[in-house]
């Protein structure tokens, strides 16, 4: 979007992340997230937040928000995220979002948030009704990337668009103010498999909380019992598993669970193919829903334990939101310096 590169940033590497709290996590939600969080805590210094502010771009009940933010927090420690390594905090408690994404809307440009495909999909056929804030909601995460100056954001294909919109922002800010380096040129860490599961009753749809059937779905507080009834009960096709990666092209069904079975285990479908390749899903799915509710049985339990504990959940956010701020106020103060706001003598 600007005509010259922006010099290298120096500063410390950080990855920044988070989800909405909009409804209860499920396979997909921790395939795609939870675990590679707790994969990166021992990488990078995390900041993973609650997405209470994305959340409120469509209607939120008031009397549900702050419970349904202690579950995504309850969710991200019963998958194993260490408060003491990763900062787990609610957005809306640092103010640094906020302020800074106002700034960035400023400096984004409206032919590039008319380009966002997700606006489309998400406001359908009656977009006028939509609120503003669905609108500039990548404004809004671009501010929540940059106000740690994060150097790595893990993206699935939904959001490759939305870090382009970052790094362009990040580009144009620096290029017009004329502090190059300042905030970084973010890139994506590659979600890799397990980041895109979809539904157990339909191949070609997402796994989703919003799907009617609560069947299409594995949710973190299902018990061993749903789990493997669940897989079971999944959709499948006919045929024998394939003997190779490529006999998985055009059946939609077979390529989900065969995934499923590889994120759940470390392995690559082609690992997966290599182990049942000719058998029936009489004999996979067994196997499938043993290995599901190995995997996911414990971080159900551990979730409810937190549940119950409202308060050590409240007390992690707390201190959470003040490392956050700890982090991102200074940015944002010398970011309000750099525009040329006013600051007392």
């Amino acid at each position: 979007m600007t005509d010259q590169p922006t010099p290298a940033y120096t500063g410390p590497e950080r990855v920044v992340s988070g989800v909405q709290p909009s409804g209860a996590l499920h396979l997909g939600n921790y395939l795609g997230a939870l675990k590679k969080f707790v994969a990166y805590q021992d990488q990078y210094p995390c900041f993973l937040f609650v997405a209470d502010l994305h959340a409120v771009t469509v209607w939120q009940d008031p009397k549900l928000l702050a419970d349904q933010t202690r579950e995504i927090a309850a969710a991200y420690l019963a998958a194993g995220l260490d408060p003491k390594k990763a900062v787990i905090f609610p957005q809306s408690a640092v103010r640094a979002h906020s302020e800074l994404a106002w700034i960035f809307n400023c400096v984004a440009r409206l032919g590039w948030l008319d380009r966002m495909t997700q606006f489309k999909e998400k406001s359908g056929k009656h977009k006028e009704r939509s609120s503003v804030g669905l609108y500039t909601y990548p404004v809004l995460q671009a501010a929540d990337i940059l106000a740690y100056r994060a150097t790595k954001v893990p993206v699935g294909e939904d959001q490759r668009q939305h870090l382009e919109l970052t790094r362009d922002i990040a580009q144009k800010f620096n290029n017009d103010f004329e502090t190059p380096g300042f905030f970084p040129l973010t890139e994506g860490l590659i979600a890799g498999p397990g980041a895109r599961v979809m539904s157990l009753r339909d191949g070609a749809a997402k796994m989703s909380k919003s799907d009617p059937s609560d069947n299409s779905r594995i949710n973190l507080t299902d018990t061993p019992d749903d789990i493997a009834q669940k897989v079971r009960k999944a959709k499948t096709d006919p045929e024998p598993l394939p003997e190779t990666e490529e006999g998985l092209a055009g059946r939609p069904e077979a390529d989900n669970l065969v995934g499923v079975y590889g994120a759940l285990a470390g392995k690559t479908k082609a690992e997966v193919i290599a182990e049942f390749g000719g058998k029936g899903f009489g004999t996979f799915k067994p196997a499938l829903a043993d290995l599901a509710v190995s995997v996911l049985a414990p971080v159900g339990e551990s979730l409810r334990r937190y549940l119950a504990d409202p308060g050590e959940i409240d007390r992690v956010l707390k201190d959470g939101a003040e490392r956050a701020s700890a982090v991102a106020d200074p940015i944002v103060e010398e970011t309000r310096r750099i525009v040329g706001f006013w600051r007392p003598n």
